[in-house]
């Protein structure tokens, strides 16, 4: 007796896809998300997922397109509550750093750098620098650009390194976050824009 699959559409099928990709780069790193295996964990054809993405490096980048998007709305709604008095600037930090280190960003974005293909950063760049544009005064708001350059690049950098490192220096595992915020919230650009808020 054969069991009917369950028919998807194409946006379904593709959803289904990319959040399976995602469990795989959680579970297994970034090396792990090929088509084969998204394929067979959501129970479809290698030709399926071919159809949807052309490429394991077209996977990849709709991954971080969708990560970054994710992230990027999720943080961009706790700043400007953050702005009203409404959420702790620690929030901000802390899913920074979570996006990079357990959600996987941190991982892809440098498998990506390092097997050469600096193309599927794009859609991480993208949602980041639409993020700032969105969150800066006017879009005139130089500092909150370096912020955001810090606090990506130390998140980024705790996700790659940050244990070993803070180990080896005798810091606390969470050194680098508190460090983070510190510099955030000394920021004047910040200060600023909560007092106007």
């Amino acid at each position: 007796m054969s069991i009917a699959r369950r028919r998807l559409s194409p946006d379904q099928s593709r959803t289904a896809a990319l959040d399976a990709a995602r469990r795989i780069l959680i579970d297994e790193g970034p090396q792990a998300v090929t088509l084969k295996a998204v394929a067979s964990r959501i129970g479809r054809t290698h030709a399926n997922l071919l159809h949807h993405f052309g490429s394991a490096a077209g996977l990849q980048k709709a991954l971080a397109a969708m990560l970054a998007e994710g992230v990027c709305a999720e943080i961009g709604a706790t700043v400007m509550r953050a702005r009203r008095g409404e959420a702790d600037p620690s929030l901000i930090v802390d899913m920074t750093f979570d996006a990079f280190d357990t959600g996987g960003a941190g991982a892809l974005a440098t498998w990506m750098i390092l097997s050469g293909d600096r193309d599927a950063l794009s859609p991480i760049l993208n949602a980041i620098h639409n993020l700032v544009d969105e969150l800066s005064v006017d879009n005139q708001d130089g500092l909150i650009r370096e912020e955001t350059l810090t606090l990506v690049l130390m998140a980024l950098g705790d996700a790659l390194l940050g244990k070993p490192m803070a180990d080896a220096l005798g810091l606390p595992r969470q050194a680098a976050r508190e460090i983070a915020l510190k510099q955030l919230l000394a920021s004047p650009g910040l200060q600023a824009r909560m007092a106007t808020a």
